[in-house]
């Protein structure tokens, strides 16, 4: 008798274990939208442009009606004028509709000649919009603003 409520106890809390993983889960769409972003941080990190820019729409809206030819000459020149170049991003904050998704972060930029420390350091609220076109995430938009100022 004990030995069948022990197994219905064990049953019982595998089922709350299982529960509680699948509550925890995020959603596939979400998880890849969260590694694209992970990928542009480290293309940007290892300066590749080409990386930097595949996750990058074609009819891409940036700060000021920065397209996305202008995006790749913002990080052009950034990367010539640094020799290193840091990103460190805060907490992430993806809100998902259907094929589209709206994240906002800061972003800690920072650059210089690859010394100890950096010359150049800069914190941005950033705000992107993504949309889910072939199985992948395009960043279609964004906005950034310094803050501290």
């Amino acid at each position: 008798m004990q030995g069948s409520i022990q197994l219905r106890w064990r049953y019982w809390l595998a089922v709350l274990c299982m529960l509680a993983l699948i509550g925890c889960a995020r959603p596939a769409p979400e998880q890849r939208l969260r590694a694209t972003l992970e990928q542009l941080h480290q293309a940007i990190e290892a300066r590749e442009i080409g990386d930097a820019m595949a996750p990058v729409a074609e009819d891409f809206i940036g700060e000021q009606g920065l397209d996305a030819a202008g995006l790749r000459r913002l990080m052009q020149l950034q990367m010539l004028g640094n020799q290193q170049i840091g990103v460190t991003l805060g907490p992430v904050d993806v809100q998902l509709r259907g094929d589209t998704a709206s994240v906002r972060f800061t972003a800690l930029l920072t650059g210089g000649s690859g010394r100890w420390l950096p010359e150049q350091a800069q914190t941005y609220q950033v705000t992107t919009g993504w949309r889910l076109q072939g199985g992948d995430w395009q960043l279609y938009h964004a906005q950034w603003e310094p803050t501290g100022r």
